[in-house]
């Protein structure tokens, strides 16, 4: 559909011919980035509008459809943002008075978008203890009206599990007063996605999770990795690795990463699987391993069953590892920024051990001290080893060192797609756990409260409560809060336990938290 006589410039939007998930055509709207030439032939980076920014791609002018094609604003000066200067061409307004390359375009409608990646959604007649509240935020407290008395056995086709709640003075007010397991209630279970990123449970595109409005703070040392977006630019939307080769595996990078600029014109950039020092080819990468004594991540052994292990890097005692890690990360990761003061952060490396050592899954970092409560900082599974129940083992791993510190945790905000998908899967096994081996106390019905759960879990009350709402086991009833279990979810969690054959073992947990308010730890 190219015609060659039409100059495609950067900031143009246009359909662009992409393959979806069942491998058909679709033409959604997409933004030119940046266009070369090579061997003769213009190549386009292209964004796909709505779309997640690791499907971004190089592309030939076949794929483009130039009679839909709407050319950037003009400005006489750089496009500005808060009063601060951009980089990037404007893109069209909404509706604007499009340039045509041919008269017919005026009647012609924008292509549909095709599929997005596959993002369940909560239902909307989903009872909630307050106004429905997003996943990715703080969910309020149960209401007082909870502390009403409770209600009567809820009528039902099988009632063999019907629960009674207590009281307890210390948490009245978010007493789950009642969990019925019944024949009659409707499906709740979230339907699983399909791939990507995630895999995970849920969750809206990372690109728009993050905020972008505001002056761009310096960097605060006591944490935080989240990226505000305010300095993005043309070079960092733009993926700038081709592949990676980290020993027995080559990685195709989602995003851009800041390796040095020298190193990002190669075909593969290698990688030392053991201290992921970055180096420009084969023979340098062979020579490296003559050298390099590591068979494992530095830092300490905190956790080893069977053949996974998990290693505790401290971000000061062992930078340019981790930094090496960080810009591996990167390369996944587009809703966090790289900082190289790894100073305030500790690195928990997960492997697989062989014959020839230690070789990385994935990791998660945490800050030493955090005022939000965070126990997670970034978390990744690299893509080898996705779609395998190391994801979930992460997560699982940092709940037990939050049990083992006495403390309650949750993941810094905001999370991608993939991990949201992670976290809500994780939470909704977990809770789903917890409440059916709940057994009846002298023939009365089981009782729990949130604190409870959250005190069991580690997992913070806000997260617990947002689940439950998620799963939509929360009704009013007879002035009360109820949770119910119908048998299609008691069900769907034996289903997806039976699938679930990677946990942790607490016993194999040897870990001494540290005091990292006193600086001298440091």
């Amino acid at each position: 559909m190219a015609d060659t006589q039409v100059d495609v410039v950067e900031g143009c939007r246009l359909p662009v011919l992409r393959k979806n998930q069942e491998n058909e055509d679709e033409w959604p709207l997409a933004e030119i980035l940046s266009v070369k030439e090579l061997t003769g032939r213009k190549l386009y980076y292209v964004h796909y509008i709505d779309f997640n920014k690791r499907l971004d791609e190089w592309v030939t002018p076949d794929r483009l459809d130039l009679k839909k094609l709407q050319f950037p604003k003009k400005e006489a000066k750089t496009p500005t943002k808060n009063g601060l200067p951009g980089s990037r061409p404007s893109s069209p307004e909404r509706d604007p008075v499009r340039k045509s390359v041919d008269h017919s375009l005026q009647t012609a409608t924008a292509p549909s978008r095709g599929k997005t990646l596959p993002t369940p959604k909560r239902k909307a007649e989903s009872v909630s203890l307050a106004n429905q509240v997003s996943p990715a935020t703080p969910v309020p407290s149960l209401p007082a009206a909870t502390e009403t008395t409770q209600a009567s056995v809820y009528p039902a086709a099988r009632d063999s599990n019907t629960f009674t709640p207590k009281s307890n003075p210390r948490d009245d007010h978010e007493q789950l007063t009642s969990l019925t397991t019944n024949g009659t209630g409707r499906r709740l279970m979230p339907s699983q996605p399909g791939r990507k990123r995630k895999a995970n449970c849920v969750g809206t595109d990372e690109d728009s999770q993050d905020s972008c409005d505001g002056i761009p703070s310096a960097p605060r040392m006591t944490g935080s990795l989240v990226s505000d977006r305010s300095h993005d630019d043309i070079v960092t939307r733009m993926k700038n690795i081709d592949c990676i080769e980290l020993g027995r595996h080559r990685l195709k990078p989602w995003y851009f990463s800041p390796y040095p600029q020298e190193l990002t014109a190669l075909p593969i950039l290698y990688l030392c699987e053991f201290c992921l020092k970055y180096l420009k080819s084969l023979k340098c990468l062979q020579r490296h391993l003559t050298k390099c004594n590591l068979r494992h991540p530095p830092g300490n052994e905190i956790y080893r069953k069977g053949t996974i292990s998990f290693f505790e890097i401290d971000g000061r005692k062992n930078k340019t590892y981790s930094q090496n890690l960080c810009l591996l990360a990167k390369c996944f990761l587009d809703h966090k920024t790289l900082y190289y003061d790894t100073d305030p952060f500790l690195f928990y490396v997960m492997t697989e051990y062989d014959s020839k050592g230690f070789h990385i899954v994935g990791y998660f970092s945490k800050e030493k001290e955090s005022t939000e409560d965070y126990n997670v900082a970034c978390i990744l599974t690299l893509p080898p080893y996705q779609r395998r129940g190391y994801g979930k083992l992460l997560i699982e791993f940092s709940y037990e060192l939050s049990k083992v510190e006495g403390k309650t945790g949750t993941p810094e905000k905001p999370l991608s797609d993939l991990g949201l998908l992670s976290y809500r899967s994780y939470w909704s096994q977990t809770i789903l756990e917890i409440l059916m081996d709940l057994k009846c106390d002298n023939g009365e019905r089981p009782q729990i409260t949130i604190n409870e759960i959250s005190e069991i879990t580690s997992v913070k009350k806000e997260d617990v409560i947002s689940t439950l709402q998620y799963l939509n086991l929360i009704n009013y009833y007879k002035g009360q809060y109820i949770l119910t279990l119908s048998e299609d979810i008691v069900e769907g969690h034996e289903r997806a336990m039976q699938k679930r054959h990677l946990r942790i073992d607490p016993k194999c947990l040897h870990f001494n938290p540290k005091d990292w308010s006193k600086r001298g730890k440091w």
